[in-house]
């Protein structure tokens, strides 16, 4: 027996829109009224949306009960597998000793403020983003940025600020993963309209982070540093996301700015060093390097790894490693599972598609060749290579990392529940319905509905998992290439980051300012207001008038 998707189950599409949006609602208020934890507001907003799939759009509770706990599972594999073994090579290096060499590497480099910054916030932090992800880069950049002798609301800022260029291929692409996955477009090509949208961004965001910092007059007086910083960020991010996959390019665009600067300032030092006006003296003495290049080198090592796994795991051009994995999962009878009680047993309907069709559901097991395999592979090896550390403090260590995210974890396996029950119950694409009625505007509004995700959930993850479906749905229907709008959803969303209350909790504990969080929010919203603007002017170009820079 199949149940037919309704989308205007109350004879309004603009009324059913606003039911639709009971449970997005509910989120706004929990998370950014409320300012209740992440896994209360998640668990709040997944049951309102069964209760209002049940009662509202008249799906059978048994349907309900399947497609949420599918979004669950898929939420805890392969999202939380790349969020632990990510978040696990960091602890290890910090539980180590580690961290405090590559730390210090790069504090060394320069005592000048504002190359600090492009160096920790804007660099190091995009190679944070792109390894753990979810909150990792901005607690760890804006404590070293305070324990080098910033102010800590700049600190704290600042690398909210930064923390916008790489969010949407963060945490080895999870959110371009799930775009692809909600709205069942081809991720490669989401990655490359990603990949015409955020290098825009990424080669503004140094000169706006030293400019925030200490205005443009003494921003001229770095131009060059922060020309190669972008420059080399927003290159490498174009090509890596085009040419190559949506897994690697905040990794490699991090590495290829840190290693631009490092041989750029072997050449070039601004002509006054730059501190903020209230420092006290000491705090802005240099730093010197206090290791060897072989300690540096060894510190650095687990990310080098991981970087090199991350690439073979995803490559299916070139050596093809990724097909080769691929088809040893498949040995497993249960690699791709047909999900109970679901598949097959909904049928999507006119206007949403051409013609009805059932709706699949389906679950994969692809335990070697999912990218958090990747980073648990790069994870033991990294175990050889550390000095005096063993694989029972390594196993010791990831366990106290999966407690450490026990609500992250809840958190995000409740945000993939309430996506997949407003997916297959048709309150996603009621709403991607409503949104037509801006009819050939549309497309300036996609990046404005990713911003608005990413402040309630605090994740473009998240943001793409409630709203890739309902852009697809959107796009399609006003003639315009859902990739476009799907992709928006993303790279608005990065705007978003940085006044979401999730964010601006970790900023703020980092640099210990717990209690000023309504001061980090007047620091960053005007900035991102700004960056929503132009993401949005942008994707509507696109959508027309520059239709010829999309893949």
């Amino acid at each position: 027996m199949t149940w037919v998707q309704e989308y205007n189950p109350l004879g309004n599409i603009g009324l059913s829109a606003l039911v639709a949006a009971i449970p997005l609602f509910l989120l706004l208020y929990m998370l950014g009224v409320k300012r209740v934890k992440g896994h209360i507001a998640a668990a709040a907003g997944v049951t309102s949306a069964v209760l209002v799939a049940i009662v509202v759009w008249n799906m059978p509770i048994s349907l309900a009960i399947s497609a949420t706990l599918n979004g669950a599972l898929y939420g805890i594999f392969p999202i939380v597998w790349i969020v632990v073994t990510a978040i696990w090579v960091y602890n290890m290096s910090v539980e180590s000793g580690e961290f405090e060499i590559i730390k210090n590497s790069l504090a060394s480099i320069t005592d000048d403020r504002r190359l600090q910054a492009l160096f920790i916030a804007f660099a190091f932090g995009s190679f944070i983003e792109g390894t753990a992800g979810f909150g990792t880069p901005v607690a760890i950049t804006a404590a070293m940025l305070v324990g080098l002798g910033f102010n800590p609301v700049y600190a704290a800022g600042i690398c909210l600020i930064a923390n916008t260029a790489p969010v949407a291929f963060g945490a080895i692409g999870i959110p371009i993963v799930v775009a692809a996955q909600v709205s069942a477009l081809d991720i490669m090509k989401i990655s490359q309209v990603v990949g015409r949208q955020l290098p825009f961004l990424s080669l503004i965001v140094p000169l706006w982070l030293v400019v925030t910092m200490c205005g443009w007059k003494r921003a001229m007086e770095v131009l060059p540093a922060v020309l190669v910083a972008g420059i080399c960020f927003a290159g490498t991010q174009f090509f890596t996301s085009n040419y190559v996959n949506a897994y690697l390019p905040d990794i490699t665009s991090a590495i290829v700015t840190i290693v631009g600067l490092l041989v750029f300032l072997k050449f070039w030092k601004p002509a006054k060093v730059w501190h903020f006006p209230d420092e006290k003296p000491a705090a802005g003495g240099k730093v010197q390097l206090k290791y060897s290049t072989g300690e540096v080198l060894r510190a650095w090592g687990p990310y080098l790894i991981l970087a090199l796994l991350v690439f073979l795991w995803a490559d299916d051009k070139f050596l093809k490693f990724k097909l080769t994995l691929l088809k040893i999962d498949q040995l497993n009878p249960l690699f791709l599972i047909s999900w109970p009680g679901l598949d097959g047993l909904i049928q999507k309907a006119p206007p949403v598609v051409a013609k009805v069709s059932a709706y699949p559901a389906k679950y994969m097991v692809n335990l070697l060749s999912a990218a958090g395999s990747a980073i648990f592979i790069s994870g033991l090896l990294s175990v050889l290579i550390i000095p005096n550390y063993s694989f029972g403090r390594a196993f010791n260590c990831l366990g106290r990392t999966i407690v450490q995210l026990k609500f992250p974890i809840g958190t995000i396996a409740m945000i993939l529940g309430l996506a997949y029950i407003m997916n297959y119950s048709g309150m996603s694409s009621t709403l991607g319905l409503a949104f037509t009625a801006t009819g050939s505007m549309f497309p300036f509004f996609a990046p404005i509905l990713g911003w608005l995700g990413v402040f309630l959930t605090g994740s473009d993850t998240s943001a793409n998992a409630l709203f890739g479906s309902m852009q697809k749905t959107a796009a399609e229907q006003i003639g315009v290439d859902p990739h476009l709008t799907v992709a928006a959803n993303s790279s608005g969303g990065v705007t978003g980051k940085m006044i979401s209350p999730q964010s601006i909790s970790v900023a703020t504990a980092a640099t210990g300012l717990v209690g000023e969080e309504g001061t980090i929010f007047r620091f960053t919203v005007l900035h991102s207001l700004a960056m929503l603007l132009f993401m949005s002017v942008l994707t509507l170009l696109q959508a027309y008038a520059l239709r010829w820079m999309l893949p």
